[in-house]
């Protein structure tokens, strides 16, 4: 069993940072067994991530929810990609993004979080550059994928939408949102879809080699999960300098390798 102590340590070996915003994708199961179990990483994570002044991000989707009444249903504090996202939902030192499938928990200074989670309420594609996502950025974050691969890092959709990449979201369309307090507002929302690709994330790994090649990635471990600690500006960096060098064709309809000369 991991200490929350020895998680710590871990995160601290990697150089991930603790004054600026990260955020995390995660896999318990291959963390394995942690003092505290979930919680207990969760609280890991916040005391690192918050100590020098800096944002834990965990994302709290709910885009399985789409023909539910409230997509994203803040009395119920359910998301629909694991354990984790679902503690941090319910974690009142947080507070949670009101986004019909794209929401976040937020932990840190109340002040800070506030900052960064303002201007929510106007954004309407998934994961809007002028929203959160896009705020790691601008704060030269890092994205820790802890157990998963870049086939979860819902970052590389923001870059997506920085680039103005085509075939990549719906129509706008309306989605209820249901508040703690039972205020329920209606959200105008666009979703993730690509004509003829069945899941544009599925592709994300093949820019693994070309971030690894930009020193983009440092590799680490969280408890027994191995670990990338990603650059959100060294990985937007390298994508546009892909997209650039391959005229902007569609590189993620399947899994051929990029080609090296695109990022080399």
């Amino acid at each position: 069993m991991f200490t929350k102590e020895e998680i710590k340590e871990q995160l601290r070996a990697m150089g991930v940072p603790r004054d600026r915003a990260v955020l995390v994708h995660s896999s318990l199961r291959a963390v394995g067994e942690v003092e505290g179990r979930g919680e207990g990483l969760l609280d890991a994570l916040i005391e690192y991530c918050t100590s020098e002044g800096g944002l834990l991000c965990i994302p709290t989707h709910t885009w399985a929810f789409g023909s539910r009444e409230y997509p994203l249903d803040m009395m119920h504090p359910e998301t629909c990609i694991g354990t984790l996202p679902n503690i941090a939902a319910g974690d009142k030192r947080g507070i949670r993004t009101p986004h019909p499938s794209h929401s976040m928990a937020v932990f840190g200074d109340p002040k800070a979080v506030a900052a960064f989670v303002s201007g929510e309420g106007r954004t309407v594609s998934p994961c809007p550059p002028e929203g959160w996502y896009g705020k790691i950025c601008e704060m030269d974050g890092a994205i820790l994928l802890v157990g998963v691969g870049h086939n979860r890092d819902t970052y590389l959709h923001c870059v997506e939408e920085m680039m103005d990449v085509p075939n990549r979201l719906s129509e706008v369309r309306e989605r209820r949102v249901r508040y703690a307090d039972g205020r329920v507002e209606v959200r105008r929302h666009q979703g993730h879809r690509s004509e003829g690709i069945r899941d544009v994330s599925a592709h994300f790994p093949k820019y693994e080699p070309a971030f690894r090649h930009h020193g983009c990635i440092v590799d680490g471990f969280v408890g027994n999960a191995p670990t990338q600690l990603c650059s959100a500006r060294g990985m937007r960096d390298v994508m546009r300098l892909v997209r650039e060098r391959s005229g902007g064709i569609e590189l993620l309809a399947d899994d051929a390798p990029l080609c090296e000369a695109y990022y080399r």
